[in-house]
């Protein structure tokens, strides 16, 4: 798409993309520098991280090529500032309430604005999955947090849970411990199952202890989680006492937006896209990222993933172009 080409409304985009974490403004990155007018807006209606997205809650990323060690917030903000260096790319936090289909533009409708767009890129993530089991809701941000990083200061010599067993899970571990006295990982299953160099970071923190095979029945307190209750009895007792709990038990795909407008989701409500080009079922609606209908989930496959889909949009736009 040639510069002199693009609409002078300043409303009208040849691309949206709906999520500004790092594979949503990566690909803001990629469409402007292939000319194509962008607005990444920050986030949905859904879903309480703006821009940077939840990578920006990591301590530290240590498999991002070119980083041995990065904060997340500062990988976001090295990849925003790439895509605003292109004069078309546009990043404004505004939560998107609606997106529909007029005739060959999308109409997206935010708090505070509508916009015009030729194609549509979700990028929209995931958001955690909650802790489900008596006195759950009661102590929700009274005790419960879904994130070490933001939280683990509060629990400075204290004992708290983690609930969880996969990578992630192992990583929030090891921030409380930094600040807790004792972390308990509670995992349902046999195994908790991190990469192998954060598995020997667990091993090797005097103050994480691992139960396994076990659940989280009920969580009890006053004004604040004083305790849980274990569904197996664990050093003689089915009662173990935590000031705090973090949960880390997966996310769920925030992809309802997309839903409104046909595109097929797969039965975990994540888009299905071709893998090839990152398009949806309909045209000019493409998808990267964690929302998508992928096993592995990690920043570097959605950032590739949403310059793909920039890549096919231009392709798109290229070949529908009325000018």
């Amino acid at each position: 798409m040639k510069k002199e080409k693009i609409s002078k409304d300043e409303k009208d985009y040849d691309l949206i993309v709906i999520g500004a974490g790092i594979t949503g403004m990566a690909a803001t990155m990629y469409a402007a520098r292939l000319e194509l007018k962008t607005l990444c807006l920050g986030k949905s209606s859904s879903n309480e991280i703006s821009i940077g997205g939840i990578i920006t809650t990591a301590e530290s990323i240590e498999n991002y090529p070119g980083f041995v060690h990065i904060a997340g917030e500062e990988l976001a903000n090295k990849i925003r500032a790439h895509a605003l260096s292109y004069p078309l790319a546009s990043i404004k936090a505004e939560g998107v309430e609606s997106v529909t289909k007029q005739k060959d533009l999308f109409l997206v409708k935010t708090n505070e604005n509508e916009y015009r767009g030729k194609s549509i890129l979700f990028a929209t993530g995931t958001k955690w999955r909650k802790l489900e089991c008596k006195g759950s809701k009661e102590f929700e941000s009274k005790g419960i947090s879904y994130c070490a990083l933001c939280d683990a200061p509060l629990y400075k010599n204290r004992i708290v849970g983690l609930i969880g067993g996969s990578d992630s899970a192992a990583k929030e571990a090891l921030v409380l411990s930094e600040h807790a006295k004792k972390v308990y990982i509670i995992y349902r299953k046999e195994k908790i199952h991190p990469e192998p160099a954060n598995m020997k970071k667990i091993e090797e923190r005097e103050n994480i202890e691992i139960i396994t095979n076990t659940n989280i029945a009920e969580v009890k307190g006053d004004k604040r989680v004083r305790a849980v209750v274990l569904d197996r009895k664990y050093n003689g007792s089915n009662e173990l006492a935590l000031d705090g709990i973090f949960v880390a038990i997966g996310r769920i795909a925030i992809s309802d937006l997309a839903k409104e407008i046909g595109v097929k989701l797969n039965e975990e409500e994540e888009i299905i896209i071709n893998h090839k080009t990152s398009e949806t079922n309909v045209p000019g609606v493409y998808a990267a990222g964690d929302v998508v209908d992928k096993q592995f989930k990690q920043a570097i496959t959605g950032v590739a993933e949403g310059c793909t889909a920039a890549h096919s949009a231009f392709e798109y736009l290229r070949k529908n172009s009325k000018n």
